[in-house]
């Protein structure tokens, strides 16, 4: 072949070459370069959100310690709210027979419960003037501690600082458990569930220092309570009428003075002992 041809040739293949179609050249494999919106025309892929932050563990709320009332002192806590009796303000239910006190806020939510130690002896009213004597010269059978309803408050005792006086004529007040004398044995006394071993006191109400620190104190805030105690001795209606009369649910009018825990301790005489 003469180099005319050869030349004639050369220039027919690259004019081929130069007329392929750029899908052509693809096709055969050849890789194309990216543009400004990327490979293909890829749509741009967000970057990975980042994870949500796990939700903290739901907390329950805090639950009262002890279990609510039942039976009669049950049915005397849904009278006070029902009727008002305890005049706004937080209240207490003592069972002696069942050495339990049940305590509640001034509308009437349950706070909580615990045991207690209450007077030796079965009775349900005070010796009187058992207030103005020494621990020494109160026999036995005057170590009771009183039915009723009592409007408690904070004051002054002989040697072992504030505490809430439900009957300060009589010398009953409602403190941590505390020791008159080792022989009595008060601390192993009212972790017992036999509620005969509950009878130790002079006639106070003692209650566990938890109880009385987590719970008395901060219901009443330095204020006063009403404190119902059943009687172990005596009727019901002797000591609540009204709540006997109204079968526990209906509404009736207290039939007794109104007094505050202002007037309980308005002129209080000399510190007195616990018992």
């Amino acid at each position: 072949m003469s180099s005319r041809w050869r030349t004639a040739l050369i220039a027919v293949a690259l004019g081929i070459a130069a007329a392929i179609p750029v899908p052509m050249a693809f096709a055969q494999g050849v890789e194309p370069l990216p543009d400004d919106r990327g490979a293909l025309d890829a749509p741009p892929v967000d970057p990975p959100l980042p994870a949500a932050p796990a939700e903290p563990p739901a907390i329950a709320p805090a639950q009262p310690p002890g279990r609510p009332p039942s039976g009669l002192p049950g049915r005397l806590a849904e009278w006070v709210t029902a009727t008002g009796d305890n005049d706004g303000m937080p209240f207490m239910i003592v069972d002696k027979l069942g050495a339990r006190i049940f305590a509640f806020d001034a509308g009437g939510p349950f706070l909580g419960s615990a045991p207690v130690l209450v007077g030796l002896a079965h009775g349900d009213d005070s010796a009187p003037g058992i207030g103005n004597l020494k621990l020494s010269q109160i026999s036995a059978d005057e170590r009771t501690t009183p039915a009723g309803r009592f409007v408690a408050g904070f004051g002054d005792s002989d040697g072992h600082g504030t505490v809430l006086w439900v009957d300060l004529r009589d010398a009953v007040s409602l403190h941590p458990v505390m020791s008159v004398s080792p022989g009595e044995h008060r601390s192993q006394r009212i972790k017992s569930a036999d509620p005969s071993r509950h009878r130790i006191s002079y006639g106070c109400i003692n209650v566990p220092k938890m109880f009385y620190d987590d719970v008395v104190l901060t219901a009443l805030a330095g204020g006063g309570a009403v404190v119902y105690i059943l009687p172990d001795t005596k009727p019901i209606e002797d000591f609540f009428p009204a709540f006997a009369a109204a079968g526990g649910s209906r509404e009736v009018a207290p039939s007794r003075p109104q007094m505050s825990s202002a007037d309980l301790l308005s002129d209080p005489p000399d510190p007195v002992p616990v018992r």
